[in-house]
């Protein structure tokens, strides 16, 4: 390998790095919410949070 290269390789090596790690975060990111989005939409996960949400709104002083 010639210097002219080596002195290329360092300078440019790990261009768009950056930007490649930010497209795996956001797709891992896109993942997490769609999973969320399936528990959350369960019936189960909605009845509990219908009755946390009646508990709290029938509190009597």
């Amino acid at each position: 390998m010639t210097q002219r290269i080596r002195t290329f390789l360092k300078a440019h090596g790990e261009a768009g790095m950056t930007t490649a790690e930010y497209a795996v975060g956001t797709v891992a990111a896109v993942a997490f919410a769609g999973l969320l989005l399936a528990i959350v939409r369960s019936d189960a996960v909605r009845a509990a949070l219908t009755g946390i949400i009646t508990s709290a709104l029938n509190v009597t002083t």
